[in-house]
């Protein structure tokens, strides 16, 4: 999968790597899965930063998922009244968005609660969100252009990824070759060299 269709609009599943410079603290060193990319907009996950919150938290008095330990990563600075979660759960959670690859957004609440009650459901294979990225109209078709995103092809395993992270993002880079690697390797600000 190249990333893109022949209209130019990046698919869902499809990650965006953040370039070195982009100093934005949302977005530095960040690793985003699309969610959608249409002519109105986008919306995304960043999935590779860790928060100080937990599920258990997040979901006191609940009556399906209260009590389950469970980190919750920053998925965007936008909408954080909400919570979310991948997953690579397929048969296990019904009714999610596919994303690709095995990927997929949301799920049965029921199934869910579950597979967390039975041990089904790990960090290799569930992520929980809190908040997304989302860019109106031609904004994310900009910044592509202008190359503050570098498109990676789907890849689950990056995305529930143990460490998350700047060792995500960096990985992600490396994966891509020369020009990934040396990506890889700068610092925020060249400045800094």
């Amino acid at each position: 999968m190249s990333g893109a269709s022949q209209r130019g609009l990046v698919m869902p599943g499809t990650l965006l790597a953040s370039v070195p410079q982009m100093l934005d603290p949302n977005f530095m060193h960040s690793v985003v899965v699309m969610v959608e990319h249409h002519a109105k907009g986008a919306l995304g996950l960043v999935v590779n930063h860790p928060t100080e919150l937990s599920l258990a938290a997040l979901t006191q008095g609940h009556p399906l998922l209260d009590g389950f330990d469970f980190p919750v990563y920053g998925g965007g600075p936008v909408g954080h009244e909400g919570l979310q979660f991948l997953h690579r759960l397929e048969g296990v959670i019904e009714d999610g968005l596919p994303l690709g690859e095995g990927l997929f957004l949301g799920g049965r609440i029921d199934d869910l609660a579950r597979a967390l009650r039975e041990g089904k459901a790990t960090s290799r294979d569930l992520r929980f969100l809190i908040g997304y990225a989302g860019w109106g109209e031609g904004q994310l078709d900009q910044e592509l252009a202008s190359g503050s995103w570098v498109p990676a092809p789907p890849n689950p395993d990056l995305i529930f990824h143990p460490e998350g992270g700047e060792p995500v993002w960096r990985e992600l880079l490396r994966g891509l070759g020369d020009v990934g690697r040396t990506l890889s390797q700068l610092p925020p600000d060249v400045n800094w060299n």
